[in-house]
């Protein structure tokens, strides 16, 4: 346990989506901005990708924080993970092989402050440079890499947190299952930032209405990730604290 007390500590937590914000609190942040959360918790809103989570975790240390969470979604790599499935990692692998460690201190804390009917995932995960569409692509990456999932921000957080000497937490949830294709309207309407253009989205499924069901589908996966998120935001002011 943490003997500073409170008011001594400050967690800062990176989120790279709006979708994963909602999952947190209602405020509608720009990116880049930094908001407070409660009175030891402050949130920023990265935008997608390694260099803008990293940058969004220099700014909350230098605000004060001094622990960091990488909050949202993944992608899985392991086939027996389902989309809501959650995700705490004991080690991130980035893009150019360095290994970085959750703090083994809090991760117990954490795993004690979870419910038990919320089962916890534990092993690598990886760092990914662009989005993994391909669930052929998912299961060459995971025979070759033995991560169990992957994002495109928590090595970026984690580097910011390892140059702070601070300690650092990935909460994370599947949307997608490794054996899923991303629907093509999907990738196609994806931006540089990682968010789907609504008007390039619309526009692709007049062309392809068949690719409709799949893109229900996948909005019911990460409605599930979504849920599991906002089910662990409940016992955020526990879990921060360790």
């Amino acid at each position: 346990m943490d003997t500073q007390g409170p008011g001594k500590w400050l967690a800062g937590i990176v989120v790279a989506l709006p979708e994963e914000l909602a999952t947190l609190s209602s405020h509608r942040a720009i990116q880049g901005q930094c908001f407070t959360l409660s009175r030891n918790i402050e949130v920023v809103y990265a935008g997608a990708g390694s260099e803008n989570a990293e940058n969004a975790a220099g700014l909350l240390l230098s605000r004060g924080a001094n622990r960091l969470i990488s909050w949202g979604c993944a992608a899985a790599l392991l086939p027996q993970l389902k989309p809501g499935d959650l995700l705490i990692p004991e080690q991130v692998l980035s893009a150019q092989n360095q290994t970085f460690s959750a703090d083994k201190q809090w991760l117990q804390a954490v795993r004690q402050h979870l419910p038990a009917t919320l089962p916890v995932t534990g092993g690598t995960l990886l760092e990914s440079r662009a989005i993994v569409a391909k669930g052929v692509e998912k299961q060459l990456i995971h025979n070759k890499t033995g991560a169990v999932a992957l994002d495109m921000e928590t090595a970026g957080i984690f580097r910011a947190a390892q140059k702070a000497g601070a300690p650092a937490l990935a909460v994370r949830t599947v949307a997608d299952p490794a054996d899923m294709d991303l629907p093509l309207a999907v990738v196609h309407a994806l931006n540089s930032e990682g968010r789907v253009e609504i008007n390039k989205l619309l526009r692709f499924l007049l062309g392809h209405p068949w690719e409709i069901p799949a893109l229900i589908r996948l909005g019911l996966h990460f409605r599930a990730a979504q849920n599991t998120l906002i089910t662990v935001a409940k016992q955020l002011d526990d879990i921060v604290y360790f």
